[in-house]
């Protein structure tokens, strides 16, 4: 049972609560830049770019940890 928890982790270098750790911080990165989108939405002059380069740095940082193990 306990291996459905880390098999996941361990696959991508991670122990279980390093991965938490880091599912969480993008899972409140996503989150706060879904307010911002829903701004841009309103105020297409607002947050111009920041959704789109936040999301390419992450992209960046997941591709760099998985790959680099």
């Amino acid at each position: 049972m306990f291996k459905l928890f880390t098999k996941h982790p361990h696959s991508v270098g991670e122990s279980y609560f390093k991965h938490l750790r880091t599912a969480f911080k993008y899972s409140l990165i996503l989150i706060s830049l879904s307010a911002i989108t829903f701004i841009h939405g309103l105020f297409p002059f607002l947050f111009e770019t920041t959704t789109s380069s936040k999301i390419k740095q992450i992209n960046k940082e997941m591709g760099k940890s998985r790959w680099s193990r």
